[in-house]
């Protein structure tokens, strides 16, 4: 379950992380200037916007299913992001992606805390922050790669529509992701 929740992470990460062609993105469609910052915090604005409204994710119980919608979410959002012609809506669609992106990551930290074994929970803890450090760094090479054989747009919205598609194929490969519940505390197990 813990390798799933790692590999739909870095699919994500790796296949729709658009950074790297901000500048470009910018320098094109909105002839440079502020565009470029408001694109390189539109994702962390959504986080932050989806992190101070997370309350409702400690009631989700269905978790795989969750993980899975927030991660075709956030290549969706990307991937509609990247067809915008206009700044406001490719920073609101980025702001979604973040958001989704935040929901994603409570998701897996849960899985991760309450599937890990005490002996293991380190380990994977450390597995799961290369996983996060490495892999947008890994996607904005993978995104500056392609745009430079197919350009940026082309780069940014089939990253983003790849990244969905693949959550969905690896769901249906491995149909226990799907399955995952929250683990349930009786009010008595509780400290």
């Amino acid at each position: 379950m813990l390798l799933l929740s790692f590999a739909v992470d870095l699919i994500a990460m790796i296949l729709a992380m658009p950074r790297a062609l901000f500048p470009e993105i910018a320098q094109e469609r909105f002839g440079g200037g502020g565009a470029v910052g408001l694109l390189y915090s539109a994702i962390a604005i959504g986080s932050m916007i989806g992190g101070l409204t997370s309350g409702w994710i400690g009631r989700l119980r269905r978790q795989g299913l969750g993980l899975v919608l927030a991660v075709v979410g956030w290549g969706l959002a990307i991937a509609a992001a990247g067809l915008a012609q206009q700044l406001w809506l490719m920073v609101v669609l980025l702001a979604v992606a973040g958001a989704a992106d935040l929901i994603s990551a409570v998701l897996r930290q849960s899985m991760l805390l309450v599937y890990a074994p005490d002996r293991m929970r380190g380990r994977l803890q450390g597995v799961n922050t290369v996983v996060v450090a490495g892999g947008p760094r890994l996607g904005d090479l993978r995104a500056g790669t392609m745009a430079a054989g197919f350009g940026g747009g082309v780069a940014w919205v089939a990253g983003g529509l790849a990244s969905a598609v693949l959550v969905v194929v690896l769901a249906v490969a491995f149909p226990a992701l799907l399955r995952y519940r929250a683990a349930t505390v009786s009010s008595g197990e509780r400290t």
